[in-house]
């Protein structure tokens, strides 16, 4: 009989000084209650209005982008004239933001409660991002922003889950990959980011739950914790609790939540 080979054990995440990396939309708040859907129909007609197509092709391009990029305006510029920033503006402006915007309650507390630096590495663009943060009372509890416009590299520009933009960044906010913990709803991110050292924690309770067929209960495929996810939680307070407990590794069952495609 061949001797079984060890396990390899996930890394701890342990009490201490960790650097927080924070996702925003659908990790700091619950993105797809109504802001997500709005950008969406803002880009999509965006799209329209900008490079003449119909809604068909406008969607394609939007969530065609979205997928290949990390980001559709990474595929916009890329491949059509248009004016990324003229872009980011229109798409990310709410009048009645307050009324849009759905979190945790104590969000406050539970993230002042976690240990360490704190830092938002986000999509999106930073004017958005810091109006989101200022609603919800928590902008004062983050260090630094980093957004869309400082993925730039020249006149490129990057986004999540580009490697090489993440080494600048950090390398910028004087950030070493192995203290870092991304803490982010989208798993392509975890799993490319994972590869760099850095630890991931999954957050899955402000995603859509997935349909199902009528009358089945067991986990649907592909939902259960992915080897590349060091810790899965639904919300930050598990992630508070878990801190505190010594315990931060989760459960294989993840809550049954895929990941979705952001705008």
């Amino acid at each position: 009989m061949l001797p079984s080979r060890p396990r390899r054990s996930r890394p701890k995440i342990e009490a201490g000084s960790p650097v927080w990396l924070f996702d925003l939309d659908n990790t700091l708040h619950h993105a797809s209650h109504a802001i997500f859907p709005a950008i969406n129909d803002a880009m999509t007609q965006y799209i329209i209005d900008t490079l003449q197509v119909d809604l068909d092709e406008a969607n394609r391009l939007r969530s065609g982008y979205s997928v290949r990029y990390g980001a559709t305006l990474l595929g916009l510029t890329r491949h059509h004239p248009i004016d990324p920033h003229d872009f980011l503006k229109v798409v990310h402006t709410f009048p009645d933001l307050p009324a849009m915007l759905r979190s945790e309650r104590g969000l406050p507390r539970l993230l002042a409660a976690l240990p360490g630096r704190k830092i938002v590495l986000t999509n999106a663009p930073e004017n958005y991002a810091r109006a989101v943060l200022k609603e919800l009372g928590i902008e004062r509890l983050f260090e630094r922003v980093i957004a869309l416009e400082h993925m730039q590299h020249g006149r490129l520009w990057r986004a999540k889950p580009d490697p090489s933009m993440l080494r600048r960044t950090m390398r910028d906010a004087h950030v070493a990959l192995a203290d870092a913990i991304l803490v982010e709803d989208t798993r392509s991110h975890l799993k490319n980011y994972r590869r760099l050292g850095i630890r991931t924690v999954w957050i899955t309770g402000h995603l859509p739950a997935p349909a199902r067929p009528a009358g089945i209960q067991a986990p649907l495929p592909g939902t259960g914790r992915p080897h590349y996810v060091d810790r899965c939680i639904r919300s930050l307070k598990s992630l508070r609790l878990g801190i505190r407990s010594g315990r931060l590794m989760g459960r294989r069952t993840c809550n049954r939540f895929p990941s979705v495609t952001k705008p």
